[in-house]
Formats: C-alpha cells, sequence, structure tokens
C-alpha cells in the first residue's frame, strides 16, 4: 500500500494543481502534497511490515501485465531522493513568481509521479508507462517555462528522450515474445530465452535508451542547452533525479536481464564513460556560466556511476546505490544557488560576478559546503560513494582507474575556480548592491548541508539499507 500511495499522492495532488488559480494557494498546496510523500517516503523505510511495501493487481491480464510495485533497497534509497528533493526545491524557489504557477506545479507533481512510478515498478509494460509519464510534464515544463530558446532546445531533448524511448519499446516488445510465459513480469523478462545474437542487440536497444536519459557520452548533447534553458526549479528535478532513471534502469532491468552481453561489452561502454568523463570536466574548466558548469560537472560524475556499474564489482556497486542519493543532493545544492544569484544579479557568468560572499555571507557559506560535497572531500556525503566506485574500478582496470581519477583533480580545479571568482576577490558593478539569500533558500540548503554532514561522518545507514539489494544483484549479474 505505501508503494501505491507514493505514486497516488503527487498524482492526485498534481491533478488538483493544475486547476488552482492564486499562486500562493498552489505554491502551498504543491508543498504540502510533496510533504506527505516525503512522510510516506520514510514510513516505507522504516516500517517492518514486508506487505505494506509490496502492491499487485491485474492491469493488462491478456498481455501478462499487472500493476506491480514494491519498495526494495535500490528503489528505497531512489524513493527516498524523489520525496526529498521535491520538498526542498519548492521551499528553494517559494518566493519566486511563476506565470499559471498552479499548472507549473501541477506538472512537477506529476513529474514526481511518474519518476516515483520508474523507481518502483517490476513490470516492463509498466516501468515503460511511468517512464514516459515522467516525460510529459518535462516537455511542458521546458517549453512553457523555459528560456529564450526553449523552444529549439525543447525539440532537442524531445527527439533525444523519444528516439530512446522507441528504442526501450521495440526491446520490451521483443523480449516479451521470447519470455517463457508472455508476461512482462520483471522475473519473466529475467528468464527469457533469447540467442545469442539476439541477446546482444537487446542489450544495446536497451543501453542506449537509458544512456540518453542518464546521459553518458556520446549521447549527452542534449543535456548541457536543456539544464541552461529550463527554469532553474526544474533544472533540479531533471539533475538531482530524473537522470538517475537511467542508471536504475541499468541495474534493475539492463544487468540482470543480459548480464553475459553487459560482461562482453563492459570494456567498450567503460571507456566511451571516462572518455565522457574526461571530456566533460575539461569542458567544465572552460565555462563561464554557472549552469553550464554544473551540467558538465554532473556528465562526469553520472559518467563514473555507469562506468562503477559496468565493472561489475561490489564495491563499486555499493557505491553507486549510495552515490545516487548523495549525488542528487549536492547537485540541488548549487543549482539552488545558482536560481539565487541569477535571479538576484540577472547574470550566471563569472566574469561579471566576484566578491560576493562580502554581501551574501550565509549564502557563500552554504555553497562552499555544498562545493566540497560536490569534490568529494573527506566527511562529505560523496567521498564514500567516489571511494568505493573508484576502488570497484580500480578492480576492474587499473588503467581506466588511473585515468578516471584525474577528474578528481579537474575537478577540484573548476569547482574552486568558480568560487574564487563567484564569491571572493573585490565587488563588482552586478555585486556591489547584492544581498544575503532569503529564509526560505537557506532552510532549503540547511537541510541538505546537514544531509552532507550527517552522512559523510556516518554513511552506514545509507550502506545497510542497500545491502540485500546489493547482494541480489551482485548473484543476477554474476
Amino acid at each position: 500500500m505505501i508503494a501505491l500511495l507514493l505514486i497516488l499522492i503527487p498524482v492526485i495532488g498534481g491533478l488538483i494543481n493544475l486547476f488552482i488559480k492564486n499562486e500562493s494557494s498552489a505554491k502551498a498546496f504543491s508543498l504540502i502534497v510533496s510533504l506527505i510523500v516525503l512522510a510516506v517516503a520514510l514510513g516505507g523505510i522504516y516500517t517492518s511490515q514486508a506487505d505494506l511495501l509490496h502492491f499487485d493487481i491485474s492491469w493488462m491480464p491478456d498481455l501478462g501485465s499487472r500493476i506491480t510495485l514494491e519498495l526494495d533497497g535500490l528503489s528505497k534509497i531512489l524513493s527516498l531522493l524523489t520525496a526529498v528533493s521535491m520538498p526542498v526545491i519548492l521551499i528553494a524557489v517559494y518566493k519566486d513568481h511563476y506565470p499559471d504557477a498552479g499548472k507549473f506545479f501541477g506538472l512537477m507533481l506529476l513529474c514526481q509521479a511518474g519518476m516515483l512510478g520508474v523507481f518502483l515498478s517490476m513490470d516492463a509494460l509498466l516501468f515503460y508507462f511511468f517512464w514516459e509519464l515522467a516525460l510529459i510534464p518535462a516537455y511542458f515544463i521546458c517549453s512553457i517555462w523555459g528560456g529564450e530558446k526553449r523552444i529549439q532546445v525543447t525539440f532537442k531533448f524531445f527527439v533525444y528522450t523519444f528516439v530512446g524511448s522507441l528504442l526501450m519499446l521495440v526491446a520490451i516488445i521483443f523480449v516479451y515474445f521470447h519470455t517463457p510465459d508472455h508476461s512482462f513480469a520483471l522475473k519473466s523478462f529475467y528468464n527469457a530465452h533469447l540467442t545469442a545474437a539476439q541477446t546482444q542487440w537487446m542489450f544495446w536497444l536497451f543501453f542506449i535508451a537509458l544512456a540518453i536519459k542518464m546521459p553518458v557520452f556520446p549521447f549527452h548533447t542534449w543535456q548541457p542547452d536543456t539544464y541552461e534553458q529550463s527554469p532553474t526549479a526544474f533544472t533540479m528535478v531533471l539533475s538531482g533525479v530524473m537522470v538517475k532513471m537511467g542508471l536504475f534502469g541499468v541495474i534493475r532491468w539492463l544487468l540482470p536481464m543480459f548480464p553475459q552481453a553487459a560482461s562482453s561489452n563492459s570494456s567498450i561502454i567503460v571507456t566511451l564513460t571516462v572518455i565522457g568523463m574526461l571530456y566533460a570536466s575539461l569542458i567544465a574548466i572552460k565555462q563561464d556560466d554557472m549552469k553550464r558548469l554544473i551540467a558538465y560537472s554532473s556528465i562526469a560524475h553520472v559518467g563514473l556511476m555507469c562506468a562503477a556499474l559496468f565493472a561489475k564489482q561490489q564495491a563499486g556497486i555499493e557505491g553507486v546505490f549510495i552515490q545516487m542519493f548523495n549525488h542528487g543532493i549536492n547537485i540541488i545544492g548549487l543549482w539552488i544557488v545558482v536560481d539565487v544569484i541569477e535571479k538576484q544579479l540577472g547574470t550566471r557568468k563569472f566574469s561579471e560576478l566576484g566578491g560576493l560572499a562580502q554581501k551574501a555571507p550565509t549564502l557563500a557559506i552554504l555553497f562552499v559546503v555544498m562545493c566540497l560535497a560536490n569534490v568529494a572531500l573527506p566527511l562529505t556525503n560523496a567521498f564514500v560513494g567516489e571511494f568505493l566506485m573508484f576502488s570497484g574500478l580500480f578492480n576492474y582496470s587499473p588503467v581506466m582507474a588511473g585515468t578516471a581519477i584525474i577528474c578528481i583533480i579537474l575537478a577540484a580545479a573548476y569547482t574552486l575556480n568558480m568560487i574564487r571568482k563567484v564569491f571572493y576577490g573585490n565587488t563588482v558593478a552586478s555585486t556591489e548592491h547584492a544581498h544575503d539569500s532569503s529564509f526560505n533558500v537557506n532552510a532549503a540548503l540547511v537541510v541538505l548541508v546537514i544531509l552532507v554532514i550527517v552522512f559523510g561522518f556516518y554513511p552506514q545507514p545509507m550502506i545497510d539499507l542497500t545491502r540485500e539489494t546489493v547482494q541480489l544483484f551482485i548473484t543476477k549479474i554474476s
């Protein structure tokens, strides 16, 4: 029942919010709904009654598809990330003005429902349904409330995601016809009877669809433009949560379905992801725009997670499970600060900023903490996950691990350079009359900073939450 409620609450709340005309009421209602979702997600993590974590009912019996939802260790982590992220984002942008706010926040909640559905689905057709459901609100949010180039950027985003979705649908239908009982159930897909050649083709169809979503090199080109042109509140959803749908698909579906194909193609994929990490990190260093720098930084971080998964080492996989949550927390914090700076000063360019710490000391302190977490400084939440991922990657290939480690140095370089240029030095014309961040922004950032510090000092609860799922996953892909 908890699994079902996690989806129903934002769906109903989002649909109601579409019809709320008053902006203040729309914001308040969406925040209340998101907090209820968070409470339900926390209840799912701490409940000891297994029957509450599973929901199963007939959906399309003639096709062998059921509405099967389940909260296991992996879906608990990503459901918690989704549930934590939405109220934090809504609090951070609470004082911002959005035309047709009811529709904007209603679509945000519907997008949350779609993402939660992806993380909870144990049926391939249901998984695909929610995969598409999450994209529909994304398209309208970007095309209506985005920046000046939103139409062409949204079209590019649509083409990429549509092609990926089409490839995934073809693969799902093909595997369905090769399941022993013509069922879309997860276990049936794991036991599908495919020839070696068919397995290779289906593996690549699935992988390309998931790689576009993450995204990883060379399927990443939609991301920086989309992040730049989307309203920042939705950019937080895209980079903090939605990209995890791709990683989740690799863990839940791709690797357990095609373990032999994954092993035979792992060297290609790991090489591509490491190249993408270096490529994105080098481009990030040359950026003069905070949004684009963070976008390329995200490509590098997600690339490391993808590489660690295909290295198929237990330490690396444990690191990925942990890091999916931590990366989402950290990058949302960075986006909140960028949003504050852009809306207050009208620019995101380093060359037009400087000395902001003198005018906004609270914002500077909170931003520095989030930046240090972004470069995985010891005692921040990202350190444990990155250490485990690099450990797994090193066991797989010391050469690949050594090459990927260069990205740590590059990340420190561009992140510290961003801090220096934006917050330190002398004030300039654009920052001379700046002021500190508002209470709602500080409240959102403080929540994230607490998570950074708590899971940096004591990551064990996160490890315990995923341990059983990691063991099952290792067994399936071995």
